[in-house]
């Protein structure tokens, strides 16, 4: 069964099928990497296959960082495209808020989806106020150390199975020219980077602490002290990264230029981009190999508000198409990240995205920071931790400005 005789059956079974008339509908992203591009066709693909409609693609270079004021700036100023991407959360609060996203809850209650989604927090994360607003389309996590097979061969070395190994390793990584520890320039890649390096060194229950209940006491205290050291230390072996892009970084580990770089599961798009296979050409630690954790944040589509209903009816075909088993599966495939629901065939995963179903089939999650924080609070995270990984800003400076940070978190 192809992909349009697959959906018109399914929307049949559910009454979501409509008489609507072919549309053009704009979908912005910031998915431009190459792995990133090759997953988001997967959906541009199956919306043009599998509907009448047209996918319009809208992506947006620089990352979520850059791409985000400007989708806001759109839908705010009333020029909303048709679909647009954001991570699942806290995001979106003031749009849905203002009443300029579209209620999905009709199409989610018809399919189910609060008994596919899991975890279902990905589905709460979409919902204010008992309505759904987003649908999520997979479960990304920060929660991963990706190594150069290469660039440890090179040096002589064995593969280090945990930071700690990792960490002894990057002075011979230096001396054989490598850059033991590759870290892009953008904000979200030195603060998600910090992120991991809590959960692993600090613990979970400090990182809960911190950003769901906001404990300055915590956040100020010896625990979160000894990851700020470490960051300290790690700092010096990424300062001669001198990449601004995170897939950049990523490239340096593909190539074998670069020992390592602590990043989202959205990395094996790039090694499979390259040809590269997990477990021969890189090694994935998640958890920093310390702590085997998933955090359960993701990307997840929104609907901005339109007075057409055949854009509407269109709108809402995307979104039962974005969950739907099959586009599950080619779409996380190739991004690297795990489907939101359960019931899928994925056979075809490699190592590196079978571990994270392991650990996820495990329970071993926690929230992701988007989640939890307010988009306020996560700037001032994000410009904190650029000025720390790109000067010399002492560890027990910074974390006295964390600690004030996290004490008027709302």
């Amino acid at each position: 069964m192809n992909f349009k005789r697959m959906f018109l059956a399914t929307t049949a079974a559910v009454g979501l099928a409509t008489a609507s008339h072919a549309v053009d509908l704009e979908v912005t992203h910031w998915w431009t990497s190459g792995g990133e591009a090759a997953a988001v066709s997967e959906f541009a693909k199956a919306f043009n296959e599998g509907t009448d409609h047209n996918w319009v693609d809208g992506a947006i270079a620089g990352g979520g960082g850059t791409a985000r004021p400007i989708m806001i700036s759109r839908i705010i100023g009333g020029d909303p495209m048709g679909a647009t991407q954001f991570n699942h959360g806290r995001q979106t609060e003031e749009l849905i808020e203002a009443g300029l996203m579209l209620d999905l809850t009709d199409v989610a209650e018809a399919e189910g989806w609060a008994d596919i989604v899991n975890p279902s927090s990905l589905l709460a994360s979409c919902t204010v106020d008992g309505k759904i607003y987003c649908v999520p389309v997979n479960i990304h996590s920060w929660q991963w150390l990706w190594l150069s097979n290469k660039a440890f061969a090179d040096a002589g070395l064995d593969l280090p199975n945990n930071w700690d190994e990792y960490v002894a390793s990057m002075p011979a990584l230096a001396e054989a020219g490598k850059v033991p520890l590759a870290m892009g320039g953008q904000a979200w890649q030195s603060s998600g980077a910090f992120g991991v390096l809590t959960v692993a060194l600090a613990g979970q229950d400090a990182w809960l602490k911190v950003n769901a209940e906001k404990d300055a006491a915590v956040a100020a205290g010896p625990e979160y002290a000894k990851v700020f050291e470490a960051a300290a230390a790690a700092r010096e072996f990424s300062k001669d990264t001198n990449v601004i892009d995170w897939n950049l970084a990523t490239a340096m580990v593909v190539e074998g230029k670069a020992g390592g770089q602590i990043m989202g599961d959205w990395a094996q798009g790039e090694f499979a981009v390259a040809g590269k296979v997990a477990g021969e050409d890189y090694t994935c630690l998640p958890g920093l190999g310390v702590n085997e954790v998933i955090s359960t944040g993701g990307d997840a589509f929104y609907f901005p508000k339109n007075d057409d209903p055949e854009i509407e009816a269109a709108q809402k075909e995307l979104a039962s198409l974005m969950i739907s088993k099959a586009v599950q599966v080619s779409f996380n495939l190739k991004k690297g990240s795990l489907p939101v629901r359960g019931d899928v065939d994925l056979s075809a995963a490699n190592d590196c995205m079978k571990k994270g179903l392991e650990i996820l089939a495990g329970g071993n999650i926690l929230p992701d920071g988007n989640q939890v924080l307010s988009a306020d609070t996560t700037g001032q995270i994000e410009d904190l931790m650029t000025e720390f990984w790109s000067t010399d800003l002492s560890a027990t400076d910074a974390q006295a400005r964390y600690a004030d940070i996290i004490a008027s978190a709302d």
